[in-house]
């Protein structure tokens, strides 16, 4: 049966009521079924290229065709909005991972032109508003007190300042955490967001840049502003980390983060171990894009690895990035097929 036209038929309750009941652990006629990160340009392009029809001139990142290819597939709508400071008005970096800046004297020269009010307008939320009422879930992203230093200062020059310049550190996260609270209050005029994601990346695949007393410095206190201010508004906080966050998950739960993505496979993360250290941390991805290439075999068997976690509750499984470009047409449908049978199976 084509995963569209099932999901149709089953779809008893909205997106925004299914990721409710997945996070207060209650019944759902299936689990939520989404690609959280949408897809690369390439796959797109190729897609289209073997006969995937989402209309003409599409590019990258545009809400209408994330939201075409969302409904072709029969996928959960999941609105992201990404709120970030206004790096655009610095110097571009000589290259990724270049510093913007090199030390206090250069942040406080920029910091007045760094923070303004970006959702003064509401942002994407007003134009949204249809698409939530009809059970839609609204989530947004802000930078997290990991990411946004690193942009700043460059990554090798960061991992130095949080040892040689934590007052520095300090700084930036001290006024990006007032800047986060004007704009989920911007955003929360407008709307009723399910869930949040910091941008962290703290991890990559031998486990996190930073000490545990680095974090409980240096970032800690800041999550410690946000967070309540989240949760009492009904936003579930999740941290957006890529490699292997498994030593992370004590830190993440001291400061009231609920959720976790996406849980690369390649870096060796491995929910069984997740979800029987944080029982009650809900937790997103994880599914081994790298098997989507080799056929249905392949990706059964990969579900079926996830099948006991998914029963398990407080586990939406998804892409453990984006699908990659190596992923036809044909191959994405049969995953789409699989993830429909077994986002049932999971719920029975």
């Amino acid at each position: 049966m084509h995963a569209a036209a099932s999901a149709s038929a089953l779809a008893t309750m909205t997106p925004s009521e299914r990721f409710r009941a997945v996070m207060a652990r209650q019944p759902v006629d299936r689990l939520p079924m989404v690609e959280w990160a949408t897809w690369w340009d390439d796959s797109i392009t190729r897609w289209v290229g073997e006969g995937l029809e989402i209309g003409k001139g599409y590019s990258y990142g545009r809400t209408d065709i994330r939201d075409s290819i969302t409904q072709h597939f029969g996928l959960d709508l999941w609105l992201q909005d990404w709120a970030n400071p206004a790096l655009q008005l610095l110097p571009k970096a000589e290259h990724h991972g270049a510093p913007l800046l090199r030390g206090m004297d250069d942040y406080q020269a920029v910091r007045d032109r760094l923070y303004p009010d970006t959702r003064a307008d509401g942002g994407p939320w007003p134009g949204w508003k249809a698409q939530l009422e009809a059970g839609a879930v609204g989530w947004f992203t802000l930078p997290g007190f990991f990411w946004f230093p690193r942009i700043l200062l460059g990554i090798e020059p960061h991992l130095y300042a949080l040892a040689d310049q934590p007052e520095l550190i300090h700084a930036i996260n001290d006024d990006l955490a007032t800047w986060m609270l004007r704009t989920i209050d911007r955003i929360c005029e407008h709307a009723s967001p399910q869930f949040m994601t910091f941008a962290e990346d703290l991890s990559y695949n031998h486990g996190p840049m930073l000490s545990p007393r680095s974090f409980d410095t240096l970032l800690l206190p800041y999550y410690q502003r946000i967070i309540p201010a989240l949760r009492e508004r009904g936003i579930v906080p999740v941290i957006d980390s890529d490699g292997d966050v498994t030593r992370c998950l004590p830190w993440f739960a001291k400061a009231g983060i609920q959720g976790v993505l996406p849980l690369e496979r390649q870096a060796k993360v491995d929910i069984n171990l997740l979800q029987a250290a944080q029982p009650n941390m809900l937790f997103i991805g994880h599914f081994d894009k790298m098997t989507m290439p080799h056929g249905e075999a392949a990706m059964r068997a990969e579900f079926e690895r996830l099948l006991p976690a998914m029963r398990r509750g407080l586990f939406i499984p998804s892409v453990d990035h984006q699908t990659p470009p190596g992923v036809s047409l044909a191959q994405y449908r049969i995953y789409m097929e699989l993830f429909h049978e077994y986002a049932v199976r999971a719920a029975n």
